[in-house]
C-alpha cells in the first residue's frame, strides 16, 4: 500500500528530508512563547524549519520576544512574527489569529494555512482551598482553558483538511497528582487534556492533538514556588528515573542542590523536544493521548 501525500507534494519532501528541516514550510503558532518552554518550543521548531507566530501577553516580554524572533530569523532563515495577545482576553486569540492570517496570507492567493498550534500559554498561583477567590478562579481558567478553545475557534478556518496539522497541548503533572494548592490550577489542566480528547475526535481529518505533562521545569515559573511546595515535590522527583543528578553532566546548581530537592528539574529543551517529535509526520497516529514529558516522574499516565 502506497504512503499518503497529506500536505506536500513529493518534491516538496525530498527537499525538507535533505535539507535536514523536516518542518520546511510549515507555519507554526506557540502562545506564551517568549521565554521558558514556550520560547524552547520555538528554538526546536525553527531549527527544524517552520516559520513562527510567537504570541506573548506583556509589555515587560515585547523586548525579548523580539530579540528571540531576529535571533531565529538569522540562525535558521526562516519567518517569524511577533503578536502580543492576552489569551485570558477573550479578543486575545481571535487577534492573534487575524494578524498571523494579514502578514503570512499568500499575496495573490490569499491562501493562509495554520500547520502547528502549541497551546503554551498558562498562569498559575496555588491557593489552599479555604483562600480561592472566585476572581482567581477566574482568572487561571480564563488563560489556561478558554484561551485554547478561542484560539482553535478562531483558527478552525485554516487548519489543514487531511490531518497533516498538528495540535499540541501544554498540561502538566498537576492534573492527576492532587498537589497541595492547586485546586485551580491542577483543575485547568485536566480540562485541557480532557479538551485533548474530545478535539482529537472532533478534528480527526484535520490535525492530530495530543497534550504533554511536564513536572518540573528549570524555569521562572517553578523558580517562583514555595519553599514547602518544592518539599512536597521532592519524594515524587527521587522516584523518577530521569531526575536524578549527574555530577560533570548537569548544572551545578541542580547537583549542589540535589539533596535539598531529591533531584533535578527538567531542562526547558527536554520538554521542547516532545512538543516537536508530535509535530513531526512519524507522529500521524498518535492523537489523543497525553505523553511523558516529565522524565517518569508521572509514570502511570
Amino acid at each position: 500500500m502506497s504512503r499518503p501525500d497529506y500536505r506536500r507534494t513529493a518534491s516538496t519532501n525530498l527537499k525538507a528530508a535533505t535539507s535536514g528541516k523536516p518542518l520546511q514550510g510549515k507555519l507554526a503558532i506557540v502562545t506564551g512563547g517568549s521565554r521558558g518552554i514556550g520560547a524552547a518550543i520555538c528554538r526546536n521548531l525553527a531549527e527544524k524549519g517552520a516559520s513562527l507566530v510567537i504570541g506573548y501577553t506583556s509589555d515587560s516580554s515585547s523586548d525579548i520576544t523580539a530579540k528571540l524572533a531576529s535571533s531565529l530569523e538569522s540562525s535558521h532563515g526562516i519567518n517569524t512574527l511577533s503578536v502580543q495577545a492576552d489569551m485570558g482576553n477573550p479578543n486575545g486569540p481571535a487577534h492573534l489569529i487575524t494578524t498571523a492570517k494579514n502578514h503570512f496570507s499568500h499575496p495573490r492567493s490569499g491562501k493562509f494555512q495554520i500547520d502547528i498550534i502549541i497551546n503554551n500559554a498558562g498562569v498559575a498561583k496555588d491557593m489552599p482551598l479555604g483562600e480561592i477567590t472566585p476572581e482567581e478562579f477566574t482568572r487561571q481558567y480564563a488563560v489556561n482553558v478558554l484561551g485554547p478553545i478561542l484560539l482553535m475557534q478562531a483558527a478552525l478556518p485554516y487548519l489543514p483538511t487531511n490531518r497533516s496539522g498538528r495540535i499540541v497541548n501544554l498540561s502538566s503533572v498537576s492534573s492527576s497528582l492532587g498537589f497541595v494548592g492547586q485546586t485551580i490550577y491542577g483543575g485547568t489542566k485536566a480540562a485541557l487534556e480532557a479538551m485533548t480528547r474530545t478535539w482529537a475526535r472532533e478534528l480527526a481529518e484535520r490535525a492530530t492533538v495530543n497534550s504533554v505533562n511536564p513536572g518540573p521545569v528549570a524555569t521562572e515559573m517553578y523558580g517562583g514556588t514555595s519553599e514547602a511546595f518544592q518539599k512536597h515535590l521532592k519524594p515524587f522527583i527521587q522516584s523518577a528515573p530521569l531526575q536524578k543528578v549527574r555530577a560533570g553532566i548537569d548544572e551545578e546548581r541542580f547537583v549542589e542542590d540535589a539533596d535539598n530537592a531529591g533531584g533535578r528539574p527538567a531542562y526547558d529543551y527536554e520538554i521542547a523536544g516532545v512538543v516537536a517529535m508530535l509535530c513531526s509526520e512519524d507522529s500521524a497516529w498518535c492523537t489523543g493521548s497525553v505523553v511523558c514529558a516529565n522524565g517518569g516522574f508521572r509514570m502511570s499516565t
